[in-house]
């Protein structure tokens, strides 16, 4: 059953949300895409580590998911986004980070369940995650080659020759 108004719960939620991050200038702007979602675009990686630990104080969601985005190879960038949710609430976090040298500090410190999420996203799309306990593959096989993101846009997957037992 779809919900064609917004509960005061997810009313309250998002509006916690928007004070937390509006208040401490973690953001450049947020947006209120559909009535129960919250978008809050943080203005460098460094600021995501005190935002998520002021929503953990303030027991708003759990990490649903999180997401990478590669606008192109035109935007010069990658975009990270973290998946907030509470009760029907979804607060997305987006991280601008640059496409040469993406980096994002783990979150798995703060919410160990993070891991499994940011490891897809380092070898997915390339993104270093700094402090993250175990950067082994998790989809991959052991022999994909280095510096290959197939979930970048500029990925080739005619360029991949994999070495199998089959001696292909």
């Amino acid at each position: 059953m779809i919900e064609t108004t917004t509960s005061n719960k997810t009313v309250e939620a998002l509006a916690l949300a928007k004070e937390i991050t509006t208040a401490w200038f973690w953001s450049l702007e947020t947006a209120e895409p559909e009535p129960n979602r919250l978008d809050v675009k943080l203005a460098s990686a460094d600021d995501l580590l005190p935002i998520v630990t002021a929503m953990r104080v303030k027991r708003l969601g759990y990490l649903s998911a999180i997401t990478g985005l590669d606008p192109g190879l035109e935007a010069d960038q990658l975009e990270v986004l973290y998946h907030f949710c509470t009760g029907a609430a979804i607060i997305t976090l987006r991280v601008p980070i640059p496409r040469h040298a993406p980096v994002v500090p783990s979150l798995s410190p703060i919410i160990p369940g993070a891991e499994v999420f940011e490891r897809e996203l380092m070898e997915m799309f390339g993104v270093t995650v700094s402090g993250l306990p175990i950067a082994e593959h998790l989809y991959l096989p052991d022999d994909w080659p280095e510096a290959t993101y197939p979930l970048r846009k500029d990925f080739d997957p005619v360029s991949i020759r994999l070495t199998t037992e089959g001696g292909r």
